[in-house]
């Protein structure tokens, strides 16, 4: 058990101070206080990044030394004396006109004024315009000798006389009241901010409107250990700085999403501070920044670390001379207050009857008490009325009994907080950290908390899961179907938990509501860190044999096969020699077998794979009792989830084809190819109508919109060559066929479907087409387009069942060239295809066809049949209904190498040169 000692803030003469003090435990130090209402603009929105104005200060003012205000009209103490009955925390403070771009530094001073002189001087040496930087120094009742030094200084702030002392919370409240800028600063007056401070905190503002507030590095004041660079949350209400006195090794450089910041140093939107009611009165000190920061979060803002803002901090130690009981009691009564305010329903039922059984507990064990010592059965009697008792344990007892004093009051914000709030526990939980953390050394103490934890399942409450998407396509701009699932199932579980989607190529974030990382297959021991963190884990393609910490998790799996790949191999290989096609065949089966005998759950493209899967699964012997028993339908072991389309309707904002790409005409009348020309598909019988539908309809135009896989690692495939030669031998390219060589990015792609006439998509009708799930199709679905297309594949059906536009013969020219006549140039026809398609899209949108993978993530079980057997053990030869001698790892040096002979003799020596340059830089 670590050792804990107690940190202090700042240099206060008695009880009250003018500084937070975030104090307790040493594995990080327990911190100090946020509330709710509206948003920063009073209606719930967010206010917008930070644009400075031009001289918000005016110069006289700049130019002059100390400016004294005294806090008369303080609504809250008119006579200077600390009011017995403390604001209530969702009482506005006094809303002040507020200058753009101005930051306003707030320093409390209690008895400490060589430290805040100090830290006012490093303040003016910001690399900051001074005219856009105010500060605020709050003297918290010390003393005329104080006051006296601060008047007679001729450094540059705002002096505010409070006239008694308020404490940290007071004080902090009465300089935000005295303050103009947009930006509320806390420093601690012990504290001397880097020169980058105040400009990286306000970097970090504008860089989000949903950053309500930020979190500074905080440092000693040698800038060796570290005093705040994360925040953490006990299950009973005391917050904590997890690395408090550690040294500072780099390790806390990358931004993050914080529960809270320290008091010590931290931004925050003065507007919001006023709405939250600014920090809560009734704690005088500790915890007030924990507070304020929770109930920030709840709000839906985000509390954003920023390790580039830095100050150093002294932590002066003085209230030891007054012993710990103190600071103890303030401890003891306000973790219960925060607790008590900011959790839901459901949480606070667990946590608070273990909350105040705890503290009790600790009183016992702090005083070294023996609570047995009036059991009947012991030896003594009632003679002596009395029992020497340590304020120590006292401290503990008294703030349980002021927190009940306190419940009316407390009870009366809990309500406005769990009203306003936008973001449940389980969204937060992720910020609190390690929550299982006692915090006190102390043997009978812990005892009891080993107790309270097991017994009344404290730890178990609303916990938010974690989830981990693996694709092997490219993230970023430019995608292909595999990736942009991965990242709808990742938008949409987001919702709901945590959530990061692993590329095993290159990646580049799109939606700050995920993580994602590239993990490249040549590393598999850098897939370890992200299968520990994951509660379940969905993988596409290849990862379970990429990686053996896949195949050996024991985490939820579930396995996306909306991709046939064996099936997809079948034609893919057909220009190979015949034992390079079947090898390339049986790897892709014995790669599918061996994720059908992992899966826990498995997701598929439509109920006609969902047949196919469900044989193949028998074959495996995943069709079992169990499995059997436990759903009869196998719903649970294997559902539909199709690709999907947009809910948000295109956008046309410029033109994109039609009189942009030369040949095309803005009354040209135009036919989209919606993705890439592979080897299953059929587009020379395309060309070949287009050829002959120009004739009597010359304003007809074909577009290809991707010729180029967006993954460099894909190659080139035979067909397109192929179709290139057919349109240039029929005199059809620049004139009525156009090949768009680049690939569309994702987000634009809506633009150019907007300018289509019809969609269309053809191939040959063989096993894979009868198998596949053409996505291009959903992307004519979105953009209200009449579909062309060759029956025999489930949207072949689907256009021909729902009169979505005309489903023709494979390979059948002339039925080709009329159905495309009929969906572009019949206007009666056209309006019935598009009504349809109106119809139908819906049930396609991702909220809609997701809906199965979001309900088993919400309560992920694992598969019936694998509960019974260890899911860390590889899975034995016999285990495989189908086995592929031989199996070849998909990574090492020998299978570069033979990769590298393969593009050799396929697509010569230039394609092995940029594969391996690209492989150089990707490293």
């Amino acid at each position: 058990m670590a050792a804990y000692s107690s940190a202090r803030g700042d240099d206060a003469g008695e009880v009250g101070i003018g500084c937070c003090v975030t104090g307790t435990p040493a594995l990080g130090e327990m911190a100090s206080g946020p509330i709710d209402g509206p948003g920063a603009d009073g209606r719930g929105g967010r206010p917008s990044a930070i644009v400075p104005e031009t001289d918000p200060i005016p110069a006289e003012r700049r130019a002059a030394p100390c400016r004294v205000s005294s806090a008369g009209g303080h609504p809250r103490r008119p006579d200077h004396r600390p009011t017995p009955h403390p604001r209530q925390p969702l009482e506005e403070l006094a809303v002040t006109e507020r200058k753009p771009g101005v930051v306003s530094v707030v320093l409390v001073n209690y008895k400490g004024t060589d430290d805040t002189l100090t830290s006012i001087a490093e303040l003016r040496k910001q690399d900051w315009p001074q005219d856009r930087l105010e500060v605020i120094v709050v003297e918290n009742g010390s003393g005329p000798e104080h006051l006296g030094r601060l008047k007679a200084s001729d450094l540059d702030f705002t002096l505010v006389d409070a006239g008694a002392n308020l404490g940290f919370t007071g004080g902090c409240n009465l300089g935000v009241e005295k303050s103009s800028g947009e930006i509320v600063a806390f420093l601690n007056n012990d504290a001397r901010p880097d020169a980058g401070w105040v400009r990286e905190a306000m970097a970090t503002f504008a860089s989000g409107a949903d950053i309500g507030a930020v979190a500074s590095k905080v440092l000693d004041w040698e800038g060796v250990d570290v005093d705040f660079t994360e925040a953490a949350m006990t299950w009973y209400g005391m917050g904590y700085k997890p690395f408090a006195g550690s040294p500072d090794t780099g390790r806390w450089e990358s931004e993050t999403d914080v529960l809270f910041g320290t008091g010590a140093a931290m931004f925050i939107r003065a507007e919001l501070f006023e709405q939250l009611g600014g920090f809560d009165d009734r704690y005088f000190m500790f915890y007030e920044d924990v507070d304020l920061g929770w109930r920030l979060n709840l709000l839906g803002w985000r509390f954003r670390y920023q390790p580039k803002s830095v100050a150093f901090h002294k932590h002066h130690a003085s209230m030891n001379k007054f012993g710990d009981f103190r600071e103890t009691y303030l401890l003891e009564r306000n973790a219960l207050f925060t607790l008590y305010k900011n959790l839901g329903d459901e949480q606070l039922a667990a946590a608070l009857p273990g909350s105040l059984a705890l503290a009790v507990r600790r009183a016992i064990g702090r005083g070294g008490l023996d609570s047995t010592e009036l059991d009947l059965r012991n030896p003594g009697d009632d003679s002596v009325p009395t029992i020497p008792v340590p304020k120590t344990s006292m401290a503990g007892i008294y703030g349980v009994d002021q927190f009940v004093e306190q419940l009316p009051s407390m009870t009366e914000s809990r309500r406005a907080i769990q009203a306003t709030r936008v973001r449940s526990d389980r969204e937060l939980l992720r910020l609190f950290g390690n929550r299982d953390e006692p915090a006190y050394p102390i043997e009978n103490y812990l005892a009891g908390y080993d107790k309270i934890v097991h017994s009344l399942g404290v730890l178990e409450v609303g916990t938010r899961r974690r989830v981990l998407i693996i694709t092997g396509d490219s993230i970023g701009e430019k995608m292909a179907g595999p990736a942009i699932r991965a990242t709808q199932m990742a938008k949409q579980l987001a919702n709901e938990h945590d959530v990061r989607v692993i590329s095993l190529t290159r990646s580049s974030p799109i939606d700050p509501s995920y993580e994602v990382v590239t993990v490249p297959h040549r590393h598999p021991r850098q897939m370890v860190e992200h299968e520990a963190w994951a509660d379940v884990i969905i993988v596409q393609g290849h990862a379970l044999r990429l990686f053996p910490v896949l195949e050996s998790t024991r985490k939820i799996l579930v396995v996306d096969v909306y991709d046939p790949l064996h099936l997809e191999q079948l034609e893919q290989g057909r220009s190979d020699d015949v034992d390079q096609w079947n090898r390339q065949v049986l790897d892709a089966s014995d790669t599918l077998n061996h994720q059908l005998e992992l899966g826990d759950y498995f997701i598929c493209a439509s109920e006609r794979q969902r047949m196919f899967w469900l044989g193949q699964l028998a074959g495996s012997g995943r069709v079992n009792a169990r499995t059997y028993s436990r759903d009869p339908d196998l719903r649970s072991l294997i559902g539909v989830v199709p690709f999907g389309l947009s809910s948000t309707p295109p956008v046309h904002d410029q033109p994109r084809v039609k009189g942009v790409v030369p040949g095309i005409g803005k009354n040209d009348k135009l036919v989209v190819w919606g993705g890439g020309i592979y080897d299953w598909f059929d587009p020379i019988t395309l060309v070949r109508s287009i050829a002959q539908l120009a004739e009597r309809r010359p304003t007809v135009k074909l577009f290809f919109m991707g010729v180029q896989h967006p993954n460099p690692d894909v190659p080139e495939m035979d067909i397109v060559a192929k179709v290139r030669a057919e349109a240039e031998a029929l005199g059809l390219t620049g004139k009525h066929v156009f090949f768009n060589d680049a690939w569309i990015p994702y987000e634009e792609r809506g633009a150019y479907l907007l300018e289509a006439d019809a969609g269309v998509s053809t191939h040959y009708e063989h096993l894979e087409t009868t198998f596949s799930f053409r996505t291009r199709i959903l992307d004519y679905l979105w953009a209200r387009l009449p579909i062309v297309t060759t029956a025999g594949d489930s949207f072949g059906d689907l256009v021909a069942e729902e009169k979505l536009g005309v489903a023709v013969h494979e390979q059948d020219v002339d039925g080709l060239a009329a159905a495309l006549e009929t969906a572009i140039y019949d206007k009666k026809a056209r309006t019935e295809f598009i009504g349809n398609v109106d119809r139908v899209r819906e049930q396609f949108t991702w909220e809609n066809v997701l809906a199965p993978l979001v309900e088993f993530c919400r309560n992920p079980v694992r598969a019936a049949d694998k509960s019974v057997r260890d899911t860390a053990a590889p899975v034995e030869v016999h285990q495989m209904r189908v086995r592929v001698p031989d199996r070849k790892k998909l990574y090492g040096i020998r299978h570069d190498v033979g990769r590298a002979v393969h593009y050799f003799r396929t697509e010569g020596p230039r394609s092995v040169a940029g594969k391996i340059k690209r492989r150089l830089q990707n490293r």
